[in-house]
């Protein structure tokens, strides 16, 4: 039926489909993929129910961890065997391995899914693999413990921090060149995009410090402390950090500390602390972004917050000292 002929309950009926197919989107289902670092597995969760889906065996030490862009498939490293397994998401198995040279701990993938970025904290080095055929297309020297990583929508740019240098390196993906180097605080571990991408903030767990750095000018333009009543500053460790899509809130993970901070990205003050598992450690939203995911290391838990009423709703036990989530749709 033409649009221009579409009255009364022809009109209704395609309200409802609407509808039914919004509540549809809505309520897709979604798994957990986390990292157990001493188990050496992935526990898989299913996104409603919190049940175990599967405990997929890894190689050793897994830690950092992500979903491809077509959600197919999830990569994690395994640190101690200085590779990468691909978890097929539809069969929940490991179907590749990826040789990444010494020690990855974390990963990222550019947007289009064709390229991964991996961390070799022991090498001090960022290695670029070709995803489809696992070749090294190049590696790029950075300062001392490489860790965490953050990649421009475009694909134009790659940050990443290393620990004991306590630099946020920016690599230009088409010459493959280090562009500039910021000094932020002791140990940094994650580096997180604003949702618009003006400013970059990264975590530095020893200084207790995050640094919100402008990265067209590659300058820190404000660095926040946390001060958690009762809680010694040298327990206060911030290392996950995410943005809700509209960029109204983040949230930082706070390690030993054992809260999630809530932060006003605007004000750059602390609205609350949420209670969580002990030393949470990395974080990750439902795919609707009503719940934010925070894997706890030393109560090997994943604890599950409502992000309407900021508030921790449950508690799931997973694999031993749990380091990193991916969410599949």
């Amino acid at each position: 039926m033409p649009i221009r002929a579409m009255t009364g309950r022809g009109a209704a009926l395609l309200a409802l489909a609407a509808v039914l197919c919004s509540f549809a989107a809505s309520t897709q289902a979604s798994e957990l993929f986390v990292s157990n670092e001493v188990d050496d597995t992935v526990t898989v969760l299913d996104g409603e129910s919190y049940k175990v889906l599967a405990t997929i065996p890894t190689d050793q030490r897994p830690r950092g961890i992500v979903e491809t862009p077509d959600h197919k498939a999830v990569l994690v490293c395994d640190g101690d065997s200085s590779n990468i397994d691909v978890i097929d998401t539809k069969t929940l198995k490991v179907t590749r391995k990826l040789e990444t040279g010494p020690d990855p701990e974390t990963l990222a993938m550019s947007p289009s899914g064709d390229k991964v970025y991996v961390s070799n904290e022991n090498n001090a080095l960022v290695t670029v693999l070709d995803y489809a055929t696992g070749k090294v297309i190049t590696q790029i020297p950075v300062g001392i413990e490489p860790e965490g990583l953050a990649v421009t929508r475009n694909g134009g740019s790659v940050v990443v921090v290393s620990e004991s240098t306590s630099m946020a390196h920016f690599i230009d993906t088409r010459t493959w060149q280090v562009v500039a180097n910021v000094l932020v605080d002791t140990r940094p571990r994650i580096a997180e995009y604003t949702p618009d991408e003006r400013y970059l903030w990264v975590s530095s767990e020893v200084g207790g410090t995050v640094s919100v750095i402008d990265p067209r000018s590659h300058e820190i333009v404000h660095t926040m402390e946390f001060r958690i009543p009762g809680v010694d500053k040298q327990y206060i460790g911030p290392v996950g950090v995410r943005f809700t899509p509209d960029g109204r809130l983040a949230f930082v993970a706070l390690g030993r500390a054992n809260r999630v901070a809530v932060v006003d990205p605007k004000t750059y003050e602390v609205q609350q602390y949420i209670l969580v598992g002990q030393r949470p450690w990395q974080l990750a939203f439902s795919p609707d972004h009503t719940k934010l995911y925070v894997a706890n290391g030393l109560t090997n838990d994943v604890t599950i917050i409502d992000v309407s009423s900021l508030r921790a709703v449950k508690s799931v036990p997973v694999g031993r000292l749990p380091w990193g989530i991916a969410v599949v749709p």
